[in-house]
């Protein structure tokens, strides 16, 4: 049996809850238009202010200068910047932290181009700079509209060694609007460190591997789509399927090293394509054949190597019983019957744009998933509605385990718009046990993953939810006073959890405990040892769609 991680599925969410900050004020302030004025006028400047740090972003990453001195006043008051890089020290096996001093003394009369000399000796750190990012956490303005905000920044890029640097820091900052741009005029430090790799862990080879295909410009829609490796041929190499462009495309393995295009001649060229590829031998004749979630009806295309013997692809959707209609966005595969045959479970989303979320954070009016049991004389029922399966909350990912291990498989479905399902099997149904096993975890869910994080021996759950700076920003603003329904709708900004099985089937939320797991636009990943040591890593996918400015996300 083979089974691939969620696939993160590139779509436009509106997440309107978080980023236009008019949907929740407007709640918020209802019955009080000054308080409304007062709150849309604040974020309006905030924005304003955001995107003026990030073209402060491309000319720190351009080391550009007389770009950088136009957003710092001609005189400030400064907190000496923490700009002298000390010795990296060692936190693991192949991970160093650097730590910066800055001189002493406390908040003092500076010129504009003196705190531009202390950047640009932060900055010689890095020989080659790849990415810089200076974000708004924060953001008040005075009658004058004169700003007291919190940043945040990072940078990342090789330092004279070669190694890769992450720079991060945290600086509490006044500005005023000035020929155009925001002009800094006081500035503390609040934190300013670097993690360091001693060694390269992974490196991009799609180009030279021959899997690397361009895409064409993006123009709308709701859905993007992903991959899968499976070893079709049996010779002991991974191949390697994608759904990219509405088309699906093979690449099959040339000793491990290299991949050779095979699209047209295993015949997938002529067959109907999908979302997310799923690998599983669906007919029991010893060959892993291909399922593909799909918006409209679902796919199942029929490897041919055994009995023909030769690799190719024959859809047998309609024969197989599995060519119904959903918004499928992801796909499953196990034995959730314990009869010993693959079943197929199906997280169905909803047409986005045109279906409008019932909630932000409980949404019902998604399209029903759906379960292909597989039958004893070969291909599927659909059994989701008789399953208790049938859930309609706008489903995105789903991993199956055994989390009360009485043998039976369980699965964990995660939802956008709202709660996580976690669905016990009890042989004959599934019962909704996220709640009292404390799973539901509100937020606009992308992924989930089981694994064992802490090597305890009992499965941990992790979620990819996605984050917000803007949102946290914005509520944090609105639900200052009246907290109303603010916490939860914070949550929904707050970004990926992991949830740690307690022994018993039960979990508690660990993620602030452990680390933080923002991640940005998330969408699948999990857990993955990727530096070989035992421990479980996570790796989480992110990002969204994005115009030539950083401004146009």
């Amino acid at each position: 049996m083979l089974t691939i991680a969620p696939l993160s599925l590139l779509m436009f969410t509106a997440f309107a809850v978080l980023a236009p900050s008019r949907f929740v004020a407007q709640d918020a302030a209802r019955g009080n238009p000054a308080e409304l004025a007062r709150l849309e006028r604040i974020e309006d400047l905030t924005e304003d202010l955001a995107n003026d740090l990030l073209e402060l972003s491309i000319a720190v990453r351009d080391r550009n200068a007389g770009a950088m001195q136009r957003h710092f006043a001609a005189e400030m008051e400064c907190v000496p910047l923490p700009c002298s890089a000390e010795e990296p020290a060692s936190t693991q096996k192949w991970l160093m932290v650097r730590k910066f001093k800055a001189a002493a003394g406390g908040a003092a009369a500076r010129k504009g181009n003196d705190y531009l000399a202390d950047w640009m000796q932060l900055l010689s750190v890095f020989k080659s700079i790849e990415d810089v990012r200076f974000k708004a956490k924060e953001a008040d303005f005075d009658a004058t509209e004169h700003a007291s905000a919190r940043t945040a920044f990072n940078i990342i890029g090789r330092n004279h060694k070669g190694e890769r640097e992450w720079l991060k820091g945290s600086i509490r900052i006044k500005a005023v609007k000035n020929a155009g741009h925001w002009q800094w005029t006081r500035s503390e430090p609040l934190s300013v460190e670097s993690m360091i790799s001693k060694q390269e862990l992974f490196s991009e080879v799609s180009a030279p591997a021959g899997i690397s295909v361009p895409l064409p410009a993006y123009k709308g829609g709701y859905a993007w789509y992903g991959a899968a490796t499976a070893d079709l041929d049996g010779d002991g190499f991974l191949d390697v399927v994608s759904t990219t462009g509405g088309r699906t495309r093979l690449f099959m393995s040339v000793g491990g090293t290299h991949f050779v295009d095979r699209t047209t001649s295993a015949g997938l060229d002529a067959l109907n394509s999908g979302l997310q590829p799923l690998f599983l031998d669906a007919d029991g004749d010893g060959d892993l054949d291909l399922f593909l979630s799909a918006i409209g009806p679902q796919v199942l295309l029929e490897n041919r190597l055994i009995p023909d013997g030769k690799l190719a692809f024959e859809d047998i959707s309609l024969s197989a019983g599995v060519a119904r209609d959903a918004i499928g966005f992801s796909a499953i595969a196990a034995d959730f019957t314990g009869d010993g045959r693959l079943d197929i479970y199906v997280c169905s989303y909803n047409h986005y744009g045109r279906v409008t979320p019932n909630a932000w954070a409980k949404a019902t009016n998604g399209t029903p998933n759906l379960l292909f049991v597989a039958k004893k004389e070969g291909g599927f029922e659909e059994c989701a509605a008789r399953f208790k399966l049938d859930d309609r909350r706008w489903s995105y990912a789903a991993a199956a385990a055994d989390v009360n291990r009485d043998g039976r498989l369980d699965l964990a479905v995660a939802n956008d718009f709202g709660e996580k399902g976690l669905f016990i099997n009890k042989g004959d149904h599934f019962e909704d046990e996220a709640a009292t096993r404390g799973t539901t975890d509100p937020g606009n869910g992308m992924g989930v993953a089981w694994g064992d994080f802490d090597n305890d021996g009992h499965l941990d759950l992790h979620a990819s939810n996605m984050s917000s700076t803007a949102g946290n920003r914005i509520l944090g603003r609105i639900f200052e006073k009246n907290q109303g329904v603010g916490p939860l709708l914070k949550k929904l900004a707050a970004g990926n959890n992991l949830l740690r099985n307690r022994g018993d089937g039960t979990f508690e939320d660990v993620t602030s405990a452990i680390g933080g797991f923002s991640g940005g636009w998330a969408w699948g990943g999990g857990f993955i040892d990727f530096d070989n040591d035992g421990w479980s890593d996570f790796f989480t996918p992110n990002g969204f769609v994005s115009g030539p400015s950083m401004k146009d996300t």
